[in-house]
């Protein structure tokens, strides 16, 4: 089951509303320890992208859930719960 676009608008507002915290984290756990900006730019039921600037550096980085596909915005929620952690 795919995630809908209304979905999608929904997770990417939430996240870069009131998630960058956790964003930031993500994105430092998975190949770019200096970042100091993370912004989600993609979900689906695989994974998520985010936009990661280090510096003057920027680029994209993909992290696919931990447990495998996911449905709905809850189980992204409970994916992108379990990146957070993990990476603190």
């Amino acid at each position: 089951m795919t995630l809908s676009d209304a979905d999608v608008q929904a997770v990417l507002e939430h996240m870069n509303a009131d998630h960058r915290d956790a964003s930031l984290a993500i994105a430092r756990a998975h190949g770019y320890p200096a970042a100091d900006d993370a912004e989600m730019t993609g979900v689906d039921e695989h994974g998520a992208t985010w936009h990661v600037s280090e510096g003057p550096t920027e680029a994209a980085v993909r992290v696919t859930w931990p447990d495998g596909p996911v449905t709905g915005p809850d189980g992204v929620r409970r994916a992108v719960v379990a990146l957070s952690r993990a990476a603190r």
